[in-house]
């Protein structure tokens, strides 16, 4: 059973008139709350599991920085290794095979730069882009039968209509005699079902629908009856963001094929617009800024760019203030802002001189008479649109190639096995020239051996002596300062290994 609790009304808090002398004194007597410090508040201390799971981590990775500093780099043959082999020619050979090695490597790195500063640029080209438009009809007088004169109705059961179909398709650079074949397949209705590889090509280019981004159908208003009017259009949905490949496209806004159906027995003109899609967008240029830039259309950086160097052409830019340039009479009319301009602002200077491509507009007569169609024949137009470069994608794959990793992979592994063969070949010659000295003059060779091994070993206990005769108890040892011997590389990397080994 719960324990019941009698509701009480709550105090309203009334705020003290000495508020700002009891703030002053925290800590003290009366306080309501501990104040809590503005620092950094102290870390939640680790458990013995989470200190020894670091503890290990960073032994793995000091042993592993160890196994990298001991791995042999060297992959050049010690001097003098061709006296110590049967066939001295070898040694050159493997020279001649690392300087081919370096080439090659350089060669590969600059193709490869190359290759992805290539991909890197959007560069476009011009391709034809051939449009058919024809149309048929239904119902019309010459295709009726006739009425029923025992019939009441005297008036056709159906209206006479026409049916305007668009088709494109995006021709290659051996495809401007195929327009025949293409007409022809048009009349029939597309391709077959069974020419698979014609509907894989077609499907591999860009298609009608990619080009543009609204279509619009203008009548003749002065031939619609009572006044009507009639308006097609069609405006490209928008694709997801980060989504603008084919693939991922509408059917909507994918397709090469545009038909519309209207009521209609006379024959009338129409005009097809085609407002262009194009990314990144291009603009028609204003008169005065096409007469500097020799450009009529371009994109906003084009334009920019194009400005840019007429003014260093002309060596218009001031020398002391170099963000400042002068206006030619050219370039007055572009600024309209005196005979002083400001690089800077050149994207501002050249946005007002862009203006929105115009439609390309295909006129179009509707005909719906008996005598044109017995042999229909289809208005044939070729546009000129842009395109991203073919070998783009090739270029992309190239790059992003996985096989690249493993190949760079497996040549790491080939050039440490070739390291430690190398290492393996000086320790070999420097046995050979141990043995033969030791053949040649036993006595003197160990001789001489000896004395270095007790110097070497005089030298670690410090008690080697001096080119002036002084030991390393002297008194050099002993003197301190900035031109010291202590403040030596020599002395502080010593200092550094003793260290390191006491760890």
């Amino acid at each position: 059973m719960q324990a019941q609790f009698r509701p009480y009304g709550q105090p309203v808090p009334q705020r003290s008139p000495h508020a700002s002398n009891q703030s002053q004194r925290r800590g003290g007597i009366g306080t309501a709350r501990p104040m809590m410090s503005s620092g950094p508040h102290p870390q939640v201390p680790l458990t013995q599991a989470q200190i020894a799971q670091q503890q290990q981590a960073q032994a793995a990775a000091s042993e592993l920085a160890k196994r990298r500093s001991r791995k042999p780099t060297d992959k050049n043959l010690p001097d003098g290794v061709e006296d110590c082999i049967i066939d001295p020619a070898v040694a050159q050979r493997y020279r001649d095979l690392k300087e081919m090695e370096r080439r090659l490597d350089a060669t590969i790195t600059r193709k490869r730069l190359d290759v992805v500063d290539a991909a890197s640029r959007s560069t476009k080209s011009h391709k034809t882009l051939r449009i058919w438009i024809s149309n048929t009809v239904e119902d019309q007088v010459w295709q009726s039968n006739g009425l029923n004169v025992d019939s009441f109705d005297f008036t056709p059961s159906m209206e006479a209509s026409y049916r305007v179909k668009i088709e494109a398709r995006l021709l290659d650079d051996d495809d401007d005699d195929a327009g025949q074949t293409d007409k022809t397949r048009a009349e029939e209705g597309g391709a077959s079902s069974n020419d698979a590889t014609a509907d894989k090509t077609k499907e591999a280019k860009p298609r009608f629908s990619h080009f543009f981004r609204a279509l619009t159908v203008d009548f003749d208003r002065s031939r619609f009856r009572n006044g009507t009017e009639q308006h097609v259009e069609w405006k490209k949905p928008d694709a997801p963001a980060g989504r603008q490949s084919s693939g991922s496209l509408p059917a909507a806004a994918d397709f090469d094929e545009f038909t519309f159906k209207r009521n209609g027995d006379e024959n009338i003109n129409i005009n097809i617009n085609l407002h262009r899609h194009e990314v990144p967008e291009r603009y028609k240029l204003s008169p005065e800024l096409a007469e500097v830039v020799d450009m009529t259309e371009a994109t906003q950086h084009e334009a920019v760019m194009g400005l840019w160097e007429y003014i260093r052409l002309w060596g218009l830019q001031e020398d002391e203030e170099k963000r400042n340039f002068r206006c030619d009479e050219l370039l007055k009319k572009v600024i309209r802002r005196g005979d002083i301009g400001y690089i800077p602002m050149l994207n501002e200077y050249v946005t007002q001189h862009l203006q929105p491509l115009p439609p390309v507009i295909l006129p179009y007569t509707i005909r719906v008479d008996e005598e044109f169609h017995k042999d229909p024949q289809p208005t044939v137009y070729d546009v000129q649109v842009l395109v991203d470069d073919p070998l783009r994608p090739s270029l992309l794959a190239l790059i992003n190639n996985p096989n690249y990793i493993n190949m760079l992979k497996e040549v790491t592994g080939l050039d440490e096995q070739l390291s430690r063969l190398v290492q393996a070949i000086a320790v070999s010659k420097a046995k050979h020239s141990f043995f033969t000295s030791l053949s040649q003059d036993p006595a003197n060779f160990v001789r001489n051996w000896l004395s270095s091994q007790k110097r070497d070993l005089e030298i670690i206990m410090g008690e080697a002596s001096r080119g002036g005769g002084e030991n390393a108890t002297g008194d050099e040892w002993r003197r301190g300062g900035k031109n010291s011997i202590w403040t030596t590389q020599n002395a502080r990397e010593s200092v550094n290994v003793l260290l390191a080994k006491q760890r």
